[in-house]
């Protein structure tokens, strides 16, 4: 591979080399143009032996064919001709898993996407183990997504994604061991149903909702019942609770002049007037 790095060194070989070139064809031409053709072979095959990888790259140096070792980051040295490297990135990467039909264990059809998180954990596993890893880890995940989601059930499938991805996880891991790659996450982004089913669940949905309100409504007005009940056996029960309560509606009325208050005689009250009364005429007949 030719970084900026070996073109650099190969520029200042050229113009050094062409110079020279030049010097001996002012003498002889033949020469000068046969060093000239000498010195450029030469500078392409030294330009060709350094190498740089960047911080989050390694390169698997093979040497006439056979894995040789692990080089870089930073500058590297190769031999010319002889050996061959490979640069690997080693961040994490995201990749897309297509989105595949497929059937639940309930037979309900739904069609499902999501992507993996993956990394090259030993570079030379990944390149010599594997014709082309990212490929071949995203046909494993695909193949764990169905025999994953075929085990589940809708329900299952919209309220455990994070166990499902799990499981997926694990699935692919299994089958990669080996390759030196490292799955870091996996995740469902969209389940897909039918548009009849999407509708009889949001039915279901809102006939749920209507019962959990008629059951909380229901549950107020029987508690509500109960303390009323409780307050009218309080006041029958204590002397002037009645008089007490009255006037403490009065009182939250307020100063307002638009306000009438008519104040009602307690019936006992009523009742003592009438015994009174009777009394009184009983005594003067």
């Amino acid at each position: 591979m030719i970084n900026y790095i070996s073109g650099l060194i190969f520029t200042i070989l050229l113009i050094v080399g062409g110079v020279v070139s030049f010097t001996l064809g002012m003498a002889s031409p033949a020469v000068g143009v046969l060093v000239g053709i000498c010195w450029l072979i030469v500078d392409v095959i030294l330009a060709s032996g350094i190498q740089l990888a960047a911080q989050w790259e390694r390169g698997v140096v093979f040497r006439l064919g056979e894995f040789k070792g692990m080089k870089g980051p930073g500058l590297f040295f190769i031999v010319p001709l002889v050996d061959q490297v490979k640069l690997v990135d080693t961040r994490i990467r995201a990749m897309d898993i297509p989105a595949q039909q497929m059937i639940t264990k309930d037979n309900v059809p739904v069609k499902i996407n999501g992507v993996i998180f993956f990394k090259v954990d030993q570079p030379q596993d990944a390149i010599i183990k594997v014709q082309d890893y990212r490929y071949a880890i995203s046909q494993y995940a695909q193949t764990a997504l169905r025999d994953v989601i075929g085990q589940m059930t809708l329900d299952q499938l919209l309220s455990e994604r994070e166990q499902i991805a799990k499981m997926i996880e694990t699935a692919v891991e299994k089958d990669t061991q080996g390759w030196g790659l490292e799955v870091t996450g996996i995740n469902i982004q969209d389940v897909d149903m039918p548009e009849e089913l999407k509708k009889m669940m949001s039915r279901q949905a809102s006939a749920e909702r209507e019962k959990r309100a008629t059951i909380t409504k229901a549950e107020g007005d029987k508690e509500a019942a109960f303390n009323l009940a409780a307050a009218a056996t309080t006041m029958a029960t204590s002397p002037g609770a009645m008089q007490l309560r009255t006037l403490q509606t009065i009182d939250g009325l307020g100063p307002t002049a638009s306000n009438t208050v008519v104040i009602a005689v307690p019936i006992d009250l009523m009742d003592a007037m009438q015994s009174l009364a009777r009394n009184l005429k009983g005594k003067n007949s």
